[in-house]
């Protein structure tokens, strides 16, 4: 195990197409970890290794991979960039001491670029960039420098390399600070931002700002001191530039990495759950959470932990805070992709494999003393689409339950459930490619085939006006027959259901009064109108009449159900519908076909607004309308926009749309019948 100081540990996050993967291919390469650099296209890159993501030439998993630079070790996780896996990326944040932000030297900031950012921003993360892809045709580094310091800061994102020529005469990079044979056209460039970066590290301490500012030389170790508080304190981004398919400004980037990164030990400490923070050190007791599982066909589930305190041991036996049982280590090993390589202990910084593990999962805690308090939680994003589904094969309910029960437990982000109010079981998920590799798992490897629908829109039904209802159930069957009669209003309560009993001189006994309630509360389930669950009434019984012998419970329930129906009939009942919160975010160019297209799914747009180069509209819209929102979105942004949804409120469905609802379910209703 390395000096805890030796250790780097970042992730590798950026919009999708920016060049990931490739960049990690390279450094692995340049590292000396594999021989030859693989390509994305050729679909033979130590990442993306699983067919779906050979086939999608994409990554859809977060990858944990090492290797050694310059007496470091790195531990670097490639996440996918696009927005359907976000729950990947979002994980791994949590697993990592600063990102690396890849941007493509053409587009610049994307959607994905955006969202990163603003992940690491809300775990006060420290940030890198690589301006990536600078030999190809139309990529421009001063461009998208300007952009990146337009949105993120200009004496923040401050250059620590820059290119020599462009697109295909692109030949090497210039380190700001450190390379004296700088080319006379990059020299006044190359001199503003050494200046800038004497600046920040000056701002660092004050004791440093007084020498500098009297014309004292700082030393070299003062220099790096500086540099690594600016940047562990969100002062400073490095802005690193190059390309990774042509390895051109890597290793640069790698002497960044073990220079400007923090290790663990720069870091200091950690966050607990319940705001705590503790110390970090190789011989405090171990404490790891575990950011990533995963089945893996050989070797059986995977849980992928960080440790971020004390030291793991193999044949060590741990508590799972979250679960709160116990666990032993049987075997660690360190990743590369689908290659393993075993190892016997884990310190602080290092992201290791555990294998066999019985109880444990994504977001559990596993610690060595069982005192200690668990770590902060990864908060995973909501899904934005469901599915309703039902099993191809009778009878396969309880396999596809168990099934999604694994795979939820290792990608948080699945939902799975049955809807109360419609009853169908639902799978929810980040959009439509997201749920459809799910659904591939479910049949190459749990062996169940889903057929999947659009799922029944949860309407509700209301009342506007008053009514009442009375009526008389009487049955007769030889012995003892069936008797009562209910009378009650009903009125519109915005407070929600609300039931009074106003019978008065016993026509009702008070015993029977309890199914009276129930029977109401049974019809509220299923409306008149269209079968949905009736809302926001108060109904009052006033009046009513028994038999001493053939009332029952049975009887005051139906006869209040027949009540109710009729009441709700005369009190002007109206459909609503559920209206969701939505945000979407999307470059400039696409704003005109955003907000038509949200007018035309009877959205209301509350608000737009510039944020960090992109804009954001914010609307309230049906959800009926929302259902594929996913697949539209991506078809008419061209994959560069993102949207997040959640539930707002309910409110009145037109009235066309009510009659043809309405409809379709008195049809049903009759061939039922």
């Amino acid at each position: 195990m390395k000096d805890v100081k030796k250790i780097r540990n970042f992730v590798v996050a950026g919009h999708s197409g920016s060049g990931k993967t490739t960049l990690c291919e390279a450094m692995l390469f340049k590292s000396g970890v594999i021989g030859r650099q693989g390509s994305v296209p050729q679909k033979n890159t130590v990442s993306d290794y699983t067919a779906d993501e050979q086939d999608r030439q994409g990554s859809i998993y977060a990858t944990p991979l090492n290797c050694n630079w310059n007496d470091c070790e790195f531990y670097f996780i490639d996440t996918p960039g696009y927005g359907e896996f976000i729950g990947e990326t979002s994980a791994s944040l949590y697993a990592a001491d600063i990102m690396l932000m890849v941007v493509d030297g053409v587009n610049g900031i994307e959607v994905g670029s955006n969202r990163v950012w603003n992940l690491a921003n809300k775990l006060n993360l420290p940030r890198c960039i690589f301006i990536n892809n600078l030999d190809r045709e139309r990529s421009d580094y001063y461009r998208v420098i300007e952009q990146i310091q337009e949105v993120y800061g200009k004496t923040r994102c401050i250059p620590f390399t820059v290119p020599v020529g462009k697109e295909n005469s692109l030949s090497k990079v210039v380190h700001v600070f450190r390379d004296a044979d700088v080319p006379q056209d990059l020299e006044a460039f190359v001199m503003k931002y050494r200046e800038h970066i004497m600046d920040t590290i000056a701002e660092s301490d004050e004791e440093l700002m007084t020498r500098y500012l009297d014309g004292e030389e700082l030393t070299e170790a003062e220099i790096s001191a500086g540099l690594h508080q600016a940047i562990q304190d969100g002062a400073m981004v490095p802005v690193f530039a190059g390309s990774a398919i042509k390895d051109i400004g890597i290793g640069k980037l790698l002497n960044g990495v073990v220079n400007l990164f923090p290790s663990p030990a720069d870091v200091g400490k950690f966050s607990q759950e319940d705001g705590t923070e503790t110390a970090i050190s190789p011989d405090a007791p171990a404490e790891a959470l575990v950011f990533k599982s995963l089945i893996d066909p050989f070797v059986g589930q995977l849980n992928f932990i960080r440790v971020f305190n004390g030291t793991f041991r193999t044949d060590q036996e741990v508590t799972n805070l979250t679960t709160g049982t116990k666990e032993k280590i049987v075997a660690m090993l360190t990743m590369n992709g689908k290659t393993q390589k075993p190892v016997t202990e884990a310190g602080p910084g290092m992201m290791v494999a555990l294998t066999k593990l019985k109880n444990t999962h994504t977001n559990n805690t596993l610690a060595s003393g069982g005192e200690e308090h668990e770590m902060r939680k990864i908060k995973f994003p909501a899904p934005v689409m469901y599915y309703a589904f039902t099993t191809a094969k009778r009878g396969e309910e309880d396999k596809a339950a168990a099934a999604l029960h694994k795979l939820t437990e290792s990608d948080p982000t699945i939902e799975f459930k049955r809807h109360e109010e419609t009853h169908e079981l639902l799978l929810g998920g980040m959009g439509d490619q997201h749920l459809g590799n799910v659904i591939r798992k479910l049949k190459e490897v749990y062996k169940v085939e889903l057929v999947t629908s659009t799922p029944k829109i949860p309407y509700r039904e209301t009342i506007t006006g008053k009514g009442e209802g009375h009526y008389r159930h009487k049955k007769q069957t030889g012995g003892h027959g069936q008797f009562a009669e209910v009378h009650l209003r009903i009125a519109a309560n915005p407070d929600g259901f609300e039931f009074s009993n106003d019978v008065v001189g016993g026509n009702i006994p008070r015993n029977f009064i309890p199914a009276v309630e129930k029977g109401i509360a049974e019809s509220m389930v299923n409306g008149p109108l269209a079968g949905c669950k009736v809302e926001n009434v108060k109904v009052s019984v006033y009046d009513g009449k028994y038999h001493p012998v053939d009332s029952s419970e049975m009887a005051f329930k139906i006869a209040a159900r027949g009540a109710f129906k009729e009441a709700m009939h005369q009190a002007k009942p109206i459909l609503l519908e559920p209206v969701m919160e939505v945000k979407i975010v999307v470059p400039d160019e696409f704003m005109g076909d955003i907000t038509g297209d949200l007018n035309h799914k009877r959205g209301r747009i509350m608000g737009m607004e510039a944020e960090e180069g992109l804009q954001v509209i914010r609307a309230e819209v049906p959800q009926t309308e929302m259902a594929k929102y996913a697949t539209e979105l991506r078809s008419m942004t061209q994959g560069r926009g993102s949207f997040e949804m959640e539930f707002n409120r309910y409110e009145a469905v037109p009235p066309a749309l009510a009659a043809e609802l309405i409809a379709k379910f008195q049809a049903t209703q009759e061939e039922d019948e």
